[in-house]
């Protein structure tokens, strides 16, 4: 994995099939990402599979189990970039059991609309995540039009 810290992130929308709204959490820490907004999910931890790692977080971070559908494909087999030592993978999922609640690196849960984006992206999100949320919406086919990089 050339030596980055492999990330794993939930896109969870309220239907894997036909996804109309996506839960984003409000970060608590660290400082520099507090009230910045993100998919919820974390680190891989060594010898744990990506997908095993991501079905782990939002157990923990939210206290759902989920099924996952398709990653959203970023063009590179580690995810999309982060910064100079991290990159992310990022399912869809689907809320199979529990209600989410923010129990963990949160204190804000959100629905967002996937079909109206300028509901997702006028969200102050922590800057990597900006052009994973705007490949999602273009993945669903909702038009991104000219909206600025953040």
């Amino acid at each position: 994995m050339s030596g980055l810290i492999q990330v794993v992130g939930g896109a969870i929308v309220d239907s894997l099939a036909n996804p109309a709204r996506m839960l984003v959490a409000r970060r608590t820490a660290p400082e520099q990402f507090a009230g910045l907004w993100e998919f919820p999910g974390g680190k891989v931890d060594a010898g744990e599979e990506c997908e095993a790692a991501l079905h782990r977080e939002l157990r923990e971070e939210l206290g759902v189990e989920v099924r996952l559908g398709p990653e959203l494909p970023s063009g590179a087999a580690a995810g999309w970039r982060l910064n100079e030592r991290a990159s992310m993978r990022v399912w869809f999922a689907e809320i199979s059991d529990g209600d989410p609640q923010p129990l963990e690196d949160h204190d804000q849960l959100r629905w967002i609309s996937t079909t109206n984006r300028d509901e997702a992206l006028s969200l102050p999100w922590i800057p990597a995540d900006f052009p994973i949320v705007r490949a999602l919406l273009e993945s669903l086919g909702t038009p991104v039009g000219s909206a600025p990089l953040r």
